[in-house]
């Protein structure tokens, strides 16, 4: 009988041959295991998943929970003659074919429902045959949670802070860098995509934060609180560069909101805003905000190496920064980021944003008001706050060649072999071409928008194992 039983799970877990299956029909009548009456008591004593591609060969291992669309063995006894498993309330297809009085093998169903299933039957199997009825109280969860962003990745103490992702339901208890802990005051959305909180005070670590929720664990990337890798914040962490061309130290404001975060950028100067045009003419672009370049050591990024190693690709490293758009920007202007001083053209489409195979191309234009698929517009604000911006570095010029097997360390590279290593920024105010269809004409740009913190973060997301 245990040769036959191995085989069958095997067929159930593509192992042998679906040929092999002609001998199943031996399970029904063999010794012990049948009970024809069908009215032996029904008792589940554990519950087996089976892993077809465990690599330890492991197929079979006890578990107790389980997630949607995984395979699971309920091992016990009374089975014969069982004719409905509800799981979560669901009624759940299984094979009695394949099925002993001590095993039955079934696979739960997408569509059970987990968060909001009927609490009298969440977390719970139960087996009916004609005149008996066995409740088996087991965890099931949603398939694994996941993390797609952070906002608010750099928060002063008393800011929100909202994990985006999925199966993130009822998220009861946060670890952040350094070890604290926060189970009060924890928001979580009833569909799973997010969940909020309150940045206490006190945590001086960077890294991931790590939840705790209906499915399980999820992990943020290891960029929260994370400024090691500093471009500059205009507090004294990076040199800001002066020449003709830029803004400079007076041009700085603080912190509109009070926040603590200091000296902030203020992307139009209220000078320039005040001015005899009223901001940045329909064609023109600000000034230049720049880093100090080949005169600061913090522009060798070769320093970073240390918390980014310099085999990671450019698709798992990205630039941060804060925005504060307090008004409504729309329909015009557009912010152009080049990780070197050597623009010749501007805006969304111009070569500097492109991969090119003659020139050193490290430019990104981010446009907040515009939807990157289909070229909508819609306004963009943040309201009363702060919010964290993540462009991966594989956004950035030659780094968008999906054919190259571009690093972290080919980035800095090429940015210490320009001629003019500092990173830049400004307000570019030209048309804005889309497609062959889609072109929004510029208007005179007057809106306040606030840049802080600008820092170059690993974004590689982290998979947490059931097992």
């Amino acid at each position: 009988m245990k040769t036959i039983f191995n085989t069958a799970k095997k067929v159930l877990l593509g192992l042998l041959p679906l040929g092999l299956l002609v001998m199943t029909p031996f399970l029904a009548s063999c010794g012990d295991d049948n009970d024809d009456s069908g009215s032996a008591q029904m008792v589940i004593n554990k519950v087996y998943l089976e892993n077809a591609s465990a690599e330890d060969s492991v197929y079979d291992r006890e578990v107790s929970f389980a997630r949607l669309g995984q395979l699971i063995r309920l091992e016990g006894s009374g089975f014969t003659g069982l004719k409905h498993v509800y799981v979560n309330g669901y009624d759940t297809y299984f094979n009695n074919a394949l099925m002993t009085d001590n095993n039955v093998w079934i696979t739960l169903n997408a569509n059970t429902p987990v968060a909001k299933a009927e609490a009298s039957v969440r977390n719970t199997i139960q087996l009916v045959k004609d005149n008996a009825t066995y409740t088996y109280q087991f965890t099931i969860r949603a398939s694994s949670p996941s993390v797609t962003s952070v906002d608010n990745t750099l928060p002063r103490p008393g800011e929100k802070v909202t994990v985006y992702g999925n199966n993130l339901q009822e998220t009861t208890h946060l670890t952040l860098p350094g070890g604290v802990e926060i189970t009060e005051g924890i928001t979580s959305d009833e569909d799973g995509k997010w969940y909020s909180f309150t940045m206490p005070s006190g945590v001086t670590e960077s890294g991931s934060i790590t939840s705790e929720g209906a499915n399980g664990t999820a992990v943020t990337p290891a960029y929260f609180n994370n400024d090691k890798c500093y471009v500059i914040n205009f507090d004294g962490k990076g040199a800001l560069g002066s020449w003709s061309a830029t803004y400079q130290s007076e041009n700085l404001v603080d912190d509109p909101l009070g926040t603590g975060r200091g000296k902030v950028v203020q992307l139009v100067p209220q000078s320039v805003l005040d001015g005899d045009n009223g901001g940045i003419k329909a064609g023109a672009n600000s000034l230049l905000w720049a880093t100090a370049g080949n005169d600061s050591p913090d522009d060798d990024w070769s320093r970073m190496f240390s918390y980014i190693p310099a085999t990671t690709p450019v698709d798992s490293v990205a630039l941060q920064f804060d925005v504060y758009v307090p008004g409504s920007w729309t329909g015009s202007g557009q912010l152009e980021f080049s990780l070197q001083n050597n623009l010749s053209n501007y805006g969304f489409g111009s070569g500097g944003t492109k991969y090119s195979k003659d020139y050193m191309t490290q430019a990104c234009v981010w446009v907040p008001w515009m939807d990157s698929e289909t070229g909508a517009v819609s306004a963009f604000t943040t309201g009363n706050r702060w919010q964290t911006i993540t462009i991966p570095l594989s956004k950035f010029g030659r780094y968008t060649n999906k054919d190259g097997s571009y690093t972290f360390q080919n980035v800095v590279d090429d940015r210490n072999s320009g001629s003019y290593r500092n990173f830049v920024f400004l307000l570019v105010n030209s048309d804005l071409e889309f497609d062959t269809d889609i072109t929004h004409a510029a208007s005179l740009f007057n809106e306040k928008v606030y840049i802080d913190n600008l820092r170059i973060v690993p974004i590689s997301s982290i998979t947490v194992s059931d097992f």
